[in-house]
């Protein structure tokens, strides 16, 4: 019994211990909340009181348990008291045996302000802190960004606040990065050195994922969600920053610094016979903005070169045709990236094509694939899709070349026609439209309208479609369609070459059963369609994009608007008893149960 007595009596002594020492610290907080001030105006008024310099250090800290207001004086306090000894500092990587008492004193003073920096990124960068103290730790931080470097701007404190966000546990949507992008991205110093802050954390990942190879299963979860995060961070940041200016004259956007962003060092040796005056240069305004379209440029490339988890992977590609291309020095090195992004397949695929046709368009790049990859594409999901109205409008502006061949043209005519089979009303409308401004612009496909035989009009335009054409061959092949049995569609929908899917031996029979669709607007679109045919002279092209977006919900508004001068009515002399009449289905017949039979269920 005696040892359980002992344990007894030391788990108290060990609770009372524990109980003493926060009364202390109790004790202390009431004294150094009214001291705290005291020991800052010693500070800063005589070097006799240098030694109050670490205590004010130790009340900066994310502790939960400590009230914000003392890291909030003790901030103030050492704020005031290093940011004029700055430019008197050493550099932190300074090592010298010098005895000068003078110089050990500012070397003392550089590693406590190195102390502070870190102290200030553990307190912005902790989830534990208050989000207003947070906020004024960033001012605090950035302003020692701003003159940390005897006056100039202080890139290494700035980077390593950068690298504590992206490599933290800090959310994409944290307070701290929004403060970050509203108040200091529209400097175009901070934006300069937030380009190569993240060109080198990207290069840097990279190099870890290329480790992580050999880790366990588990580390390499823990390895991957993490960088995960990282991406997703790193792309907030670089998504936020304000694009460039289109014209380098234009570049008056404000400095965080004074004195600009100098490049142009001078050697070592200058620097040492001259260590009073610099022999930078500041950067103008053209020259500036050549540096920051390159720096732009590294940024993007390496971030690129990140594996990108999806969300993040289309969010890029949904706006880098409009936020990044534009800008970049030579946006011919991301046809890699874009060409690997078009050949994935189904949504990404549609959200590449607009980068890749800009590529195309205006950096003449060449890709072969491009027009199989596109023909991929149209699937009857595609209609459905978030960016259909986008993909659309590039498709039909991909088949607006005159150049484009004759097989080509047919091939993408007769696989919308086949998608309007089975894509919604508004889908049908687009298909309607995409394929009159092919059979407008490629009088060679003419020979696919599809006519029923028997009336002279049909005949008479048909002999009119044919006499226009430019190929000898698609001639020869509407012939031999018109020769064969009717009813046989030589059409391969399941190809994926448009080369073999014999698309020109076929006809739009797809689209004239477009004519008695359930949906009115669809069979008014195709009727002037087929009076668009009909007129010899070319007919105007149809603006897509008036029908890209369609849905239920277009259509139907646009139906309720229009003015109706008639409305079909119904009239019943008896009550009808059936559905349909025997004169809409010859040889069925449609009989109710016998009389006796029914009257037995009713009883």
């Amino acid at each position: 019994m005696l040892p359980m007595a002992s344990d007894d009596s030391s788990k108290k002594k060990k609770l009372k211990l524990k109980q003493k020492q926060k009364q202390k610290q109790r004790e202390k907080q009431k004294k150094s909340l009214s001291d705290l001030k005291t020991l800052g105006e010693q500070l800063l008024t005589s070097r006799a009181y240098i030694n109050n310099l670490p205590i004010l250090l130790t009340f900066i800290t994310p502790n939960s348990s400590q009230s914000p207001q003392y890291a909030l004086e003790s901030l103030l306090s050492l704020q005031s008291f290093f940011t004029p000894l700055l430019p008197q500092l050493p550099s932190s990587s300074t090592h010298s045996t010098n005895p000068d008492p003078e110089f050990i004193y500012r070397t003392w003073l550089r590693s406590k302000f190195d102390d502070f920096i870190h102290r200030l990124l553990d307190v912005a960068l902790s989830s534990q802190s208050e989000d207003a103290l947070r906020e004024v730790v960033l001012d605090s931080i950035m302003e020692f960004v701003k003159v940390g470097n005897a006056g100039k701007f202080h890139s290494a404190i700035y980077h390593k606040l950068l690298h504590g966000i992206v490599h933290s546990a800090l959310g994409v949507d944290d307070i701290l990065l929004n403060l970050l992008a509203t108040k200091y991205f529209n400097y175009i110093d901070v934006c300069y050195f937030t380009y190569i802050s993240l060109e080198k954390q990207a290069r840097n990942l990279e190099r870890e994922e290329d480790k992580n190879g050999s880790q366990n299963p588990e580390d390499k979860i823990q390895s991957k969600s993490s960088m995960e995060l990282s991406v997703h961070k790193m792309h907030n940041l670089l998504s936020r920053i304000p694009p460039l200016e289109a014209s380098e004259e234009k570049l008056d956007r404000e400095m965080w610094n004074g004195l600009g962003i100098l490049v142009e060092k001078s050697s070592k040796k200058e620097r040492i016979a001259n260590s009073q005056e610099s022999n930078d240069k500041v950067l103008s305004s053209r020259s500036m903005a050549k540096k920051m379209k390159l720096k732009f440029t590294k940024a993007w490339i390496s971030f690129l070169g990140l594996p990108l988890p999806l969300d993040v992977y289309k969010e890029v590609l949904v706006t880098f045709h409009q936020a990044v291309i534009p800008f970049l020095s030579n946006p011919i090195m991301l046809c890699d990236f874009l060409t690997r992004s078009y050949d994935v397949g189904g949504v990404v695929s549609v959200m590449a094509l607009s980068s890749l046709y800009v590529l195309m368009t205006q950096h003449r790049l060449e890709y072969p694939n491009f027009y199989d990859k596109l023909y991929a594409l149209l699937e009857p999901s595609i209609f459905m899709a978030k960016h259909r109205a986008k993909f659309f409008q590039l498709l039909d502006s991909c088949l607006k070349s005159s150049l484009l061949p004759a097989y080509l043209a047919a091939a993408f005519c007769k696989k919308l026609s086949r998608l309007a089979l089975f894509v919604p009303p508004s889908g049908a409308l687009v298909i309607v439209a995409l394929v009159h401004n092919l059979l407008q612009r490629h009088p060679s496909i003419n020979c696919l309208v599809h006519r029923e035989g028997g009336t002279d009009t049909t005949r008479e335009t048909f002999e009119d479609k044919k006499g226009s054409l430019e190929n000898a061959e698609d001639c020869d092949a509407s012939r031999h369609v018109s020769d064969e049995k009717p009813g046989i569609d030589h059409f391969n929908a399941e190809e994926s070459d448009p080369k073999d899917t014999n698309a020109l031996r076929s006809s739009l029979w797809e689209i004239d059963t477009l004519r008695h669709h359930y949906c009115a607007p669809v069979s008014r679109f195709v009727w002037s369609l087929e009076n668009d045919l009909a007129v010899r002279s070319r007919a105007a092209e149809i603006a897509v994009k008036d029908f890209s977006a369609g849905s239920y919900g277009t259509v139907f508004n646009n139906e309720i608007r229009r003015r109706v001068k008639q409305v079909p009515l119904a009239f019943y002399k008896a009550t009808p008893t059936y559905l349909f009449s025997e004169s809409d289905f010859p040889g069925w017949t449609f009989k109710l149960k016998d009389e006796g039979s029914a009257k037995r269920q009713r009883t």
